[in-house]
């Protein structure tokens, strides 16, 4: 997949079939999109082209709002959309000033001066311009006029997609990770840094790596114990992931630490990506130390079984 992170670096495309959108979790619904384009590039002999935006515009058209939570972030989405199968992704720098933009230049000088599409795949109710004041309709006219073809997502299958996006950060935010990965038809992704922790989880027999979000929109799954997969190193590992306030020991701040099964290295400061499978438990308070280690081998082994099987 050819990403462009501006749009005046990308090329002219050969008879090119675009979509619009954030595409995040690139869930089912999404899936069903980046397979219509690629049916309609394969009989125009062309090529998909996916059109997304960085920032999310709801972080620069409201800076004070900072509620914003997403499934993925920007470099996971660009990792799911290579492998889905988009052949170009193009991502728009959304500013305040593009915000302003006329409808209809944003079709002549931005979609066609730019993209020159054969095609555009957008859903019934797309709307785009200053304050959304283009719609489908003058899509079509513009189309018309301008020489590329409209095809419409049904109100059906745009209520899927929506549905599921909700679905989806209810689901995670509730720590519902089985759905959360039926719905997206991939694991959830959790990526950070390694940080020093205060060493609880070895004093109890698992030590943890703590792991640091950077990505504040990044949004952090309700509190549990899961079994997960960890990538690190071009190396796959199994590993049980602990998000929660520690209520054992009286903490106060959200802890995501990962007990790294078969890894026995110094990794602060290393990138570690966790892939989550299955949720064991919920965060529980134990009457002490020694009966949450108890606990946490009973999980490693409900762990291993899970992602055995």
């Amino acid at each position: 997949m050819n990403v462009y992170r501006y749009m005046d670096d990308s090329p002219k495309f050969t008879n090119a079939v675009l979509t619009i959108g954030t595409f995040d979790g690139v869930h089912l619904g999404h899936q069903r999109i980046i397979g219509r384009i690629r049916e309609l590039a394969a009989k125009e002999e062309g090529e998909s082209v996916l059109l997304t935006f960085h920032p999310h515009p709801r972080q620069v058209l409201h800076p004070e709002d900072d509620s914003l939570r997403l499934i993925q972030t920007l470099d996971e989405r660009i990792a799911s959309l290579e492998h889905y199968g988009i052949d170009n992704l193009i991502i728009g720098t959304f500013s305040n000033e593009f915000a302003l933009t006329q409808p209809e230049d944003y079709v002549r000088e931005f979609l066609v001066s730019k993209i020159n599409p054969k095609a555009i795949v957008i859903g019934y109710n797309h709307r785009f311009g200053i304050d959304r004041t283009g719609d489908v309709e003058l899509m079509k006219r513009l189309g018309a006029e301008l020489g590329f073809s409209v095809h419409l997502i049904t109100k059906e299958e745009l209520d899927h997609i929506s549905i599921s996006s909700t679905r989806i950060r209810t689901a995670l935010t509730e720590g519902d990770i089985d759905l959360a990965n039926k719905l997206m038809g991939h694991a959830f992704e959790l990526s950070g840094t390694v940080i020093r922790g205060n060493g609880m989880g070895a004093q109890l027999g698992f030590p943890t790596a703590n792991i640091f979000v950077e990505d504040k929109t990044k949004l952090i799954p309700g509190t549990g114990v899961f079994a997960v997969l960890v990538d690190y190193k071009d190396k796959t590992y199994k590993g049980m992931l602990y998000i929660g306030f520690r209520p054992t020991f009286s903490g106060s701040e959200k802890s995501i630490e990962v007990n790294v099964f078969d890894l026995d290295e110094t990794l602060y400061g290393e990138t570690l990506k966790l892939r989550l499978m299955t949720r064991l438990r919920g965060d529980m308070k134990f009457d002490s130390g020694e009966h949450l280690s108890r606990q946490l081998g009973k999980d490693k082994q409900h762990a291993l079984a899970v992602l055995s099987g």
